[in-house]
């Protein structure tokens, strides 16, 4: 149920402030200057334009709290507040201003978090990674022996219509030399459909292994499957209502685990360097 309201929550919060964004402007120059209307169109803004750029500048990490849109949104919140409600003296008319700031601080704090993700048994240093059966983008079956004798970097990731993902992806497709010269197998899986995995693998053409999930199978056996964890609206696309917690797990020649990332917050992401580090201290 929680991830159903979250799939609602991202696909309807961004569209409520960009409405907002709209009906403040129009106000602003339709009737002149009013408090309660600058902090509205500063809140709705500051909303707008992160998920916008998200999309069109996307970025594989941000801070947790992401710092730098909630100053503005904090003092559009004060403005609407102090100056709409006491010196306007319209109480009614700031209620825009504490839904959308009430909305900011469930994203930051709700929407944008996993729970529990340190209790996971399976994926742990120093366990031995299971045997996991996947597919290739033309649906013939892979089975994760395979990549034994060479150390591995096993990222799972949401599908392409993540674009902190799909961020996340290049940044170690910039990797490419440095982790070919270390003979380091490179898996990304994802539950989403195979001819989205098969357009992801055309887009960078590098010789990684872009393998399906098939059913989320893998996701619910190394225990970070997410029920209904698409947005509502992407199923049009063509992808999947379950997805998978963001991941990353590194293994040794011999199939052990020697790194894991199971990051809490889907927003914050290890650096790509690290990997390298973790594959030079661990493994060469």
């Amino acid at each position: 149920m929680t991830n159903i309201l979250k799939s609602i929550f991202i696909s309807v919060f961004p569209v409520i402030a960009l409405y907002f964004a709209f009906d403040s402007f129009t106000h602003l120059v339709n009737h002149g200057v009013s408090y309660r209307y600058i902090g509205n169109l500063i809140i709705s803004v500051s909303i707008v334009t992160l998920f916008i750029l998200i999309f069109i500048k996307p970025v594989a990490r941000t801070d947790a709290n992401l710092k730098k849109y909630t100053l503005p949104i904090a003092i559009g919140f004060l403005i609407s507040l102090l100056f709409g409600g006491v010196i306007e003296q319209d109480l009614n008319g700031f209620l825009p201003a504490i839904g959308l700031f009430l909305g900011w601080i469930l994203y930051i704090k709700w929407y944008s978090t996993f729970r529990n993700r340190e209790k996971n048994t399976v994926i742990k240093v120093g366990n031995q990674l299971p045997e996991l059966k996947l597919q290739d983008t033309e649906k013939n079956n892979v089975n994760t022996s395979k990549f034994i004798g060479n150390p591995s970097i096993f990222l799972f990731y949401r599908g392409n219509w993540c674009p902190l993902c799909m961020a996340q992806i290049k940044e170690v497709a910039s990797q490419y030399k440095e982790l070919e010269k270390r003979n380091v197998n490179i898996i990304l899986i994802s539950p989403q459909p195979h001819k989205q995995t098969k357009s992801l693998a055309k887009r960078f053409g590098l010789d990684f292994n872009y393998l399906v999930d098939q059913g989320s199978e893998v996701a619910k056996q190394l225990q970070i499957f997410s029920k209904n964890g698409l947005p509502m609206g992407f199923q049009a696309l063509g992808y999947n209502s379950d997805t998978v917690l963001p991941t990353v797990i590194i293994t040794n020649k011999e199939g052990q685990i020697i790194f894991v990332d199971l990051t809490n917050n889907y927003r914050v992401r290890p650096e790509p360097e690290l990997f390298l580090k973790i594959l030079d201290h661990h493994v060469l």
